[in-house]
């Protein structure tokens, strides 16, 4: 970056860009599912009108952000994020506005492409912005914001509907696109495209084997693993993944350099990625799920369960940060999991009737210290593993990996808890939960370094 965009106030306002520009993607993702019966009974068509509105946004988003992370190196962070901006907001308006179910789902899908526009650049524009502990602390202030976002959405989604309509959920996404737009006018672009030429083939091969998997994962659920709907676009969608692969250890001008992975923080970190946000998926679906079907608390009350999570991310993440810029990441990578982990066995005391505040709360509380502990630390430790002209592709292969990890855990959730997540198969499900959370800790121990510079009293991490 260059001038004001280098200066103290010009990084300011650069974070708050990538902080509303990735806030309402991840928002988007989790306010609208406490409008679907409303939306359902406005426009019809039932259970899968229901399914597909969450779902077009999920599987567009997860298909294109790997293109995103490559249109952003390639042709610049602010451009990207300012057509992804724009783009968003036009189809949330388009969401709002929509008078039939095939309308909505259409927007959803462009919604989700131009929510993918947003992420990698948002954190490649502060990786080129902050050095080292700047970097680490700005990372976690941008935790603390946008990791909240999907764990309020149900809170914010249900006060707008009961108070209006379900298009607000939408409508109101202008009002932070609009702010972002005003706050990057003036901000310069940063270098020159990376790369002379465009790698489609590569492009299309990993949309097809991201969407394949997606859509499969997704309809699995409702059809069976054995239907066709779902066994096709699977091994359609795996096969392309392994094209892609190959085309990109060919390809002069790869869409995702496999040389990212020779990197050690990069590849660990993703292992790490992988492990945290399944079980971190799993975990807070089990929940939210288990205390409305089995306990008997109301929608708003399961929504008020999850708000220790978001609370310690916003008190403690900006600090953790600062600290893994000092330190190094490797200690937080090891402990938030671990504790995190730790978190979720204390939950296998719950017995019927359900106590919340002796059975649920504690656990709940030591998970949101352990979010607050790690995701700062992992996001600075996977970018901070790269160069900068490959920030943006690297943040893309980071978000791409924890959605996909999600995805399939809860997929599975009903083979993890045996069906139904009453008391039994809670347990179940909070135990292989803590399981996929205490690998995540062992391999940050075993595979993270701290960057020299970082770690002044443990230079080998």
């Amino acid at each position: 970056m260059t001038s004001a965009a280098s200066s103290p106030s010009g990084n300011t306002r650069l974070l708050a860009v990538a902080i509303l520009a990735t806030f309402v993607a991840f928002l988007d993702g989790s306010i609208v599912t406490v409008a679907l019966p409303a939306i359902s009974g406005e426009l019809g068509g039932g259970l899968p009108t229901q399914q597909w509105t969450v779902n077009a946004y999920l599987l567009t988003l997860g298909a294109f952000i790997l293109l995103a992370g490559s249109l952003s190196d390639s042709f610049g962070r602010l451009r990207i994020l300012r057509i992804g901006i724009l783009g968003f907001g036009v189809s949330s308006l388009a969401c709002a506005l929509a008078w039939a179910p095939g309308v909505l789902i259409l927007a959803r899908g462009i919604q989700g492409i131009t929510a993918a526009l947003l992420v990698p650049g948002s954190l490649a524009l502060i990786t080129t912005a902050y050095r080292d502990a700047a970097r680490a602390a700005a990372i976690g202030r941008w935790t603390a914001w946008t990791g909240t976002a999907a764990i309020i959405g149900p809170l914010l989604g249900g006060v707008l509907v009961d108070v209006g309509s379900w298009r607000l959920i939408f409508a109101v996404n202008v009002l932070p696109v609009a702010a972002c737009l005003l706050l990057m006018t003036g901000l310069p672009e940063s270098s020159g495209p990376r790369r002379a030429a465009f790698d489609l083939p590569g492009v299309v091969l990993a949309v097809a084997g991201q969407a394949g998997p997606v859509y499969a994962l997704i309809e699995q659920e409702r059809l069976g693993w054995g239907h066709p709907a779902v066994v096709v676009p699977l091994a359609a969608g795996l096969l392309a993944l392994v094209l892609f692969l190959l085309r990109e250890a060919r390809a002069p001008a790869p869409m995702m350099p496999l040389s990212l992975f020779r990197a050690r923080n990069f590849r660990y970190g993703n292992v790490v990625t992988a492990g945290a946000y399944a079980g971190l998926s799993l975990g807070t679906f089990a929940v939210t799920v288990f205390v409305q079907e089995t306990a008997g608390f109301s929608a708003t009350a399961a929504g008020f369960t999850a708000l220790a999570l978001p609370v310690a991310m916003l008190l403690l993440s900006a600090r953790v940060g600062r600290l893994a810029g000092i330190y190094g990441p490797r200690l937080f990578m090891t402990a938030g999991p671990v504790i995190c982990g730790t978190g979720f066995l204390l939950m296998l005391m719950v017995q019927p009737p359900l106590d919340f505040l002796t059975e649920l709360l504690p656990g709940l509380l030591l998970c949101g210290l352990g979010l607050a502990l790690m995701v700062a630390p992992l996001t600075s430790a996977v970018l901070g593993a790269l160069s900068e002209d490959d920030a943006g592709i690297g943040s893309a292969v980071n978000n791409a990996v924890s959605r996909v990890a999600g995805l399939i855990a809860i997929a599975l959730a009903g083979t993890v808890s045996g069906g139904a997540l009453d008391f039994p198969g809670f347990r179940q499900t909070v135990l292989v939960t803590a399981v996929l959370f205490l690998a995540a800790g062992a391999v940050a121990f075993l595979g993270i370094r701290n960057p020299a510079t970082s770690a002044p009293h443990s230079p080998d991490g």
